[in-house]
């Protein structure tokens, strides 16, 4: 019973957030994707929390380090592609 609730929550959670961007204007993208950034930062902390635990022994500290490795690649990657959108904004010399 509690798989099929997480799995209506991941589900909503999925079509929610694909609304919400869809409707995103292009001037707003680049704020709400600094912001994003921000959570997926304190994604990271909670995947260190996790590599570093041994609650469930070698497993969970292969997981939070994978954790780690996917959420890093996101903070970086986003702070690129925001970079880059300001970088358009920027006056010609």
């Amino acid at each position: 019973m509690d798989a099929v609730y997480l799995l209506f929550i991941l589900l909503l959670s999925i079509f929610v957030g694909f609304e919400l961007i869809q409707k995103v204007p292009a001037t707003l993208h680049t704020p709400l994707m600094s912001g994003a950034n921000a959570i997926s930062g304190i994604t990271v902390v909670g995947a260190l929390a996790l590599a570093g635990s041994d609650s469930m022994g070698g497993y969970s500290s292969y997981l939070g380090a994978f954790a780690v490795f996917l959420a890093t690649i996101n903070v970086v990657g986003g702070y690129l592609v925001t970079d880059r959108m300001l970088a358009m904004f920027k006056k010609k010399q």
